[in-house]
């Protein structure tokens, strides 16, 4: 694992164009171990004793202390993901257009299709099936009785979709991708990712490059400590685990880091609201849990 001094040249080598984004990532992944912590490294450790403090920042305590991060960085592919998404709207809206015959094949190569039944009279989809009763189907929008219902093709949709993209007939998540995940999709959500695939396509290297510029700032900050405060084992275990940190006016319980106070220092009307809506939740919880409760 790269140290926080070498993070820092090699993110200014890619941002400065004197290191490839492949040869990049080679360096700085090297060596890299599942399961594998910063804090685990010498590196860290010889850094650590500059900033760590003689007593717990939260509670006052010198128990076990530790260096606690109030953020955390987030995964390359999460940076990857949210770059690509913006290459992708910004694709979209300079190129409106598509060409309807790349569509289709994208379409067709992608997606399983599952037609859907229309109504002859409204072009509604899925109408009501009876099993009894002649005709067989109803139309639940204008009540037309019929037995045979329209069904449409890939084509005729997507001619349909190019003409009105918001028209009925095109409205039916009837596509199932061919991917491991089998998604559904309308017509609508299939144009989005196509464009996305494209703008993927042409931008992927600056794609790559910005995400892993920004994880790697990501990663200088929590190396660096900047956003660290000194922290006992209890509060860290409450910080990091329960997102809970001491109430600052009893300094005593622990409370939910969103809340100005723990309950116990609520006005008193309020805590009895705040106990009871608790205690119902827990009797509510517990009672769904007994036997035969599904």
């Amino acid at each position: 694992m790269v140290k926080y001094s070498e993070v820092i040249v090699l993110k200014d080598k890619l941002a400065n164009g004197e290191i490839r984004l492949e040869a990049a990532q080679a360096q700085f992944w090297n060596d890299f171990k599942e399961g594998q912590r910063s804090w685990h490294t010498k590196d860290w450790h010889e850094r650590r004793s500059q900033f760590i403090k003689d007593k717990c920042e939260i509670c006052g305590s010198n128990d076990t202390l530790t260096l606690q991060h109030l953020s955390h960085p987030i995964r390359y592919s999460e940076y990857l993901r949210d770059i690509t998404r913006e290459y992708a709207n910004q694709h979209i809206n300079t190129n409106p257009v598509v060409d309807k015959y790349e569509f289709s094949n994208y379409v067709l190569n992608k997606y399983d299709y599952v037609p859907v039944p229309f109504c002859p009279n409204c072009n509604n989809s899925n109408p009501d099936k009876r099993v009894r009763k002649l005709p067989q189907y109803r139309c639940t929008a204008c009540r037309h009785e019929f037995d045979n219902p329209v069904y449409r093709s890939v084509d005729e949709l997507i001619s349909i979709f190019f003409d009105n993209k918001d028209a009925m007939e095109v409205r039916d998540k009837c596509f199932i991708s061919k991917d491991e995940w089998g998604n559904k999709h309308n017509l609508s959500n299939i144009r989005y990712w196509f464009q996305r695939e494209q703008a993927k396509n042409k931008d992927a290297e600056k794609i790559a490059k910005e995400a892993f510029l920004l994880y790697l700032n990501d990663t200088i900050k929590y190396l660096s400590f900047d956003d660290t405060i000194t922290a006992c084992k209890k509060c860290a275990f409450h910080f990091d685990i329960n997102k809970m940190d001491l109430c600052p006016k009893c300094k005593q319980y622990y409370k939910g880091l969103q809340y100005p106070t723990c309950i116990q220092c609520l006005p008193e009307e309020r805590r009895k609201t705040v106990l009871e809506s608790i205690a119902f939740r827990k009797d509510w919880r517990e009672m769904n849990q007994q036997p035969g409760m599904d």
